[in-house]
């Protein structure tokens, strides 16, 4: 008889309550992804640049309050942090299919929903970035960040597929309500976990804006997190502008319907749930440095593959394009978060995340309002060669750093957190046992591991 108990994290009952309320939660992300473009193209009958800015005030937030919003994350508990970004955003997408019943929905108010879920976005990132490690601990990281990866996948195999059907036979205001009702069902889960959550220390002498500065600091002065935060702001952006035209080019140059732009990106997106079930394997074979080199040079390949994307027979490049950039942004994501929370102190885990989150979602309605400027000026196919070859340039920076010479990424903590603290660093070293504490010049070189 087989035996059907649960394994590794999943045996662990409060993970089961937050991989599940992710799982709602990406699910609702995803039908909304395909519905509010495709609300505002074929039912406000929007132009590619006011599409493209629909993309850019929902990612707005992270680079406007991102920070701020790191450094308030390390004085809370996540968890009702969680739950309130959660029925935030429930709260603000009900609003689009009530507008929409009483025929009083328009682009603004789609803008203004966009950039406040944006904002609970901001907070839920950040806290959950930080949660993990105060759940399960730092020794399962890997395993329980690929198995969080696994959400995205999943939610982008059935949200493509849903989304684009919801919208094609209920119309785009229906998919919003229920990403709305997945927001709740995700609330829901997340009160149900059990472990107590500590709060963190109050700070003796607490300044916001020094604050800020420490993650700033420790992101900098880190070469590995420098090194993957310079490649995925400019990959960001330019990943940010392709998408912010790529349903307006599918719709109006390769002439799908919503719903076989759903299936053809349920058929791409498979690779990410393959990179999903795989990373950790692929991790140890190769080693996670070697890992986040691969990935990070084949994501920019398979982006250059989207531009050739035509009608008939031609849209099989969109499918192998999506597939090959699935895979590898699961896979990098996973490897990349994993080594910032490896490489971080608890109290600064949240600066260091916003941080990075800046790096990456700050960057991002800039890209897309980028690729509508571009699009409308070179036409969208040229754009989507132009973000292509600059996805492709960007690995530059992974390749050119000191993750190259190494097989598998650090895992302590390399620096003092602040010159001008000492308290702050003596906290950072009763963290580890004394066998167990290095200097800043022997991590940023790691060491050979076989």
């Amino acid at each position: 008889m087989t035996d059907r108990r649960p394994t590794g994290l999943f045996r662990h009952r409060d993970f089961r309550h937050l991989w599940t309320a992710d799982l709602a939660s990406q699910l609702g992300t995803r039908l909304s992804m395909i519905a509010m473009p495709l609300l505002a193209v074929i039912t406000l009958d929007a132009s590619t640049f006011a599409t493209a800015a629909l993309s850019a005030a929902e990612t707005a937030a992270a680079l406007l309050f991102g920070l701020f919003v790191g450094a308030l994350v390390d004085r809370m508990r996540c968890r009702p942090v969680l739950i309130a970004a959660d029925l935030a955003r429930c709260v603000l997408l009900a609003s689009v299919p009530v507008a929409a019943a009483f025929g009083v929905l328009g682009l603004p108010q789609l803008y203004v929903v966009a950039f406040a879920v944006g904002v609970g976005t901001v907070f839920f990132d950040t806290a959950h970035t930080t949660y993990l490690p105060r759940l399960i601990g730092r020794d399962q990281l890997v395993e329980g960040n690929s198995r969080l990866a696994s959400n995205t996948s999943i939610a982008a195999v059935a949200g493509s597929v849903g989304g684009g059907w919801l919208v094609q036979l209920c119309t785009a205001p229906v998919a919003i309500a229920v990403d709305a009702a997945t927001y709740l069902w995700s609330a829901l889960w997340l009160r149900g976990i059990r472990t107590r959550e500590v709060r963190p220390e109050p700070r003796a002498r607490p300044h916001l804006l020094r604050e800020i500065g420490e993650g700033l600091r420790f992101v900098y002065g880190q070469p590995v997190l420098r090194a993957i935060a310079g490649n995925t702001a400019v990959v960001l952006f330019f990943q940010s502008a392709n998408n912010a035209i790529m349903m307006v080019f599918l719709v109006r140059q390769v002439h799908l319907t919503p719903g076989i732009i759903g299936l053809l990106g349920t058929v791409g997106l498979l690779g990410a749930l393959a990179a999903s079930a795989l990373t950790g394997r692929i991790a140890r074979r190769l080693g996670s440095a070697r890992a986040l080199l691969a990935s990070t040079v084949v994501n920019g390949v398979g982006f250059l593959l989207y531009p050739l994307t035509g009608p008939g027979l031609a849209v099989g490049w969109y499918v192998l394009a999506g597939g090959l950039a699935a895979f590898t942004i699961v896979t990098r994501h996973v490897l990349a978060v994993t080594a910032r929370q490896q490489l971080c102190p608890d109290r600064l885990l949240g600066r260091v995340s916003a941080t990075m989150e800046l790096m990456t979602w700050g960057v991002m309605p800039l890209g897309a309002l980028a690729g509508g400027a571009l699009g409308t000026l070179l036409g969208l196919r040229t754009t989507l060669v132009v973000c292509g070859v600059a996805i492709l340039a960007a690995s530059l920076f992974v390749v050119l750093s000191p993750i190259r010479r190494v097989r598998d990424l650090p895992a302590d903590s390399p620096l003092p957190v602040s010159d001008d603290d000492p308290d702050h660093e003596r906290d950072d070293q009763a963290q580890q046992p004394a066998g167990e504490r290095h200097d800043s010049a022997r991590v940023s070189r790691p060491e050979r591991r076989t």
